[in-house]
């Protein structure tokens, strides 16, 4: 198979876009996944591989040629790419070599319920993509079961893109294998009341220390506001349960994959 060498070859421009403009990740369904241990838990999920580029003078581990091997086996598109142009593309300082264009999931809320979804993360508008990806992270290390992301039309607030590329590094492999679930506020929690969650918020006002919790119900789906309003009074209205984190220093807020990371560390040992 001969090298892709032109810059102006259609996959090259098409990798180009996934990776800068949301429009066209929105519009084809496609992403990029870029580095070995990525590319090689996207084959392990079985996640819709459309096709897959790696730099022959770049790849030099074992595992990741024997996964181009294997996937070519399998009848997906492996293409040689130069160096140079293989560096062009990448999103990383020191590229490994390899990435892939993946099919996005087209998770439903419908397809959820208690069976297979008992406890998770819903995230109302958050905004940096590095975020949600560091919460898909701590959502595998706990056991939790998958994340929602809300857009709030009545608020202006709206979401970051879960398959940008900081979101799919972030993410450490985790967004291939838990559903990711976009919809807005007011589907949400009519679909989690229909189902029986019991839904905690997270508030700076709120009077109950998140360490006397004595024990979570669930199913249950904690609720994360935005990074830089938490939420707001209807969305803490439909929490069953505010709870508070303190501040003893002279910072009054967490980063929010930090303040969800210590959360969901809270309720996986009070399940």
């Amino acid at each position: 198979m001969k090298n892709l060498i032109s810059r102006n070859n259609p996959k090259i421009k098409q990798i180009h876009h996934l990776l800068r403009q949301r429009k066209q990740r929105a519009e084809t369904g496609l992403y990029v996944v870029e580095g070995i241990r990525h590319v090689g838990e996207a084959c392990a999920a079985q996640a819709t591989v459309e096709y897959i580029c790696y730099a022959p003078e770049m790849l030099t581990s074992d595992f990741a040629l024997q996964l181009v091997r294997e996937q070519s086996d399998l009848g997906i598109h492996c293409y040689p790419v130069e160096k140079e142009v293989f560096a062009d593309l990448s999103n990383k300082d020191n590229p490994q070599g390899i990435l892939a264009v993946v099919h996005q999931p087209r998770w439903q809320l419908d397809n959820l319920s208690v069976d297979n979804f008992n406890w998770g993360v819903a995230l109302v508008a958050p905004q940096d993509p590095g975020n949600i990806g560091s919460i898909l992270r701590t959502i595998d290390a706990v056991g939790a079961h998958g994340l929602f992301l809300l857009d709030d039309p009545a608020n202006s607030q709206f979401c970051a893109d879960p398959y940008h590329p900081s979101s799919v590094r972030a993410s450490m492999g985790a967004i291939f294998w838990y559903p990711v679930i976009s919809t807005n506020f007011m589907d949400f929690v009519t679909w989690a009341r229909d189902q029986g969650f019991h839904i905690y918020g997270t508030s700076a006002h709120a009077s109950l220390d998140y360490r006397n919790v004595g024990k979570f119900e669930s199913p249950l789906i904690l609720l994360m506001g935005s990074e830089r309003e938490g939420l707001t009074a209807e969305q803490s209205a439909a929490c069953e349960l505010l709870l508070r984190m303190p501040m003893k220093g002279r910072v009054t807020s967490l980063n929010l994959a930090v303040a969800t990371g210590v959360m969901l560390y809270a309720i996986s040992y009070n399940l």
